[in-house]
């Protein structure tokens, strides 16, 4: 009896998430490219990290943007301060990227749009769009990596309280 209950709850549970999902892209047929929303479209334009770097930054590789956001409670020293500005200024290197990447997924999605999409052309402009989102993870992981040769242990463990990934 209680592994009938079991399979009847599983099985209407399974049948409530797939229903859930007929709706999942309901309104994404407005965007201006279907494949990315407009926060990720800004996103890549500036350069944000985007969680790019999130296996970074939760494990104790402060970013150099939050590092520069919590100057006073770190406590940087000038040189400190530079040397993060310094590897701050790489995202500009992203945003190039991601002007890429935008461009390259707009024309995936005029390719679908006007009817044309063809395996050949289609492949390697989605082979493109892969090795972009690479580098420009490679961008922000990279700062992070060295961002934590700029800070003290201390000033490490200072950044994760105020990011909230560590106790006080």
């Amino acid at each position: 009896m209680q592994f009938r209950f079991i399979l009847l709850l599983s099985t209407m549970l399974g049948l409530i998430c797939q229903a859930g999902d007929d709706t999942q892209y309901d309104g994404q047929q407005n965007r201006e490219i279907k494949g990315l929303s407009d926060v990720q479209i800004s996103g890549y334009l500036e350069g944000r990290g985007m969680g790019f770097a999130k296996a970074a930054e939760l494990n104790g590789y402060p970013g150099p943007a939050h590092a520069l956001d919590l100057t006073e409670q770190l406590a940087l020293t000038p040189q400190q301060r530079a040397k993060t500005q310094q590897l701050k200024d790489p995202m500009k290197e992203a945003a190039i990227l991601g002007a890429k990447l935008v461009d390259a997924e707009r024309q995936l999605d005029l390719l679908f749009r006007q009817g044309e999409a063809r395996d050949e052309i289609m492949t390697p402009l989605v082979q493109q769009i892969g090795q972009l989102q690479a580098e420009i993870r490679l961008v922000h992981l990279r700062a992070h990596l060295e961002m934590r040769k700029v800070l003290t242990t201390d000033q490490i463990n200072k950044y994760k309280q105020q990011r909230g990934y560590a106790a006080n």
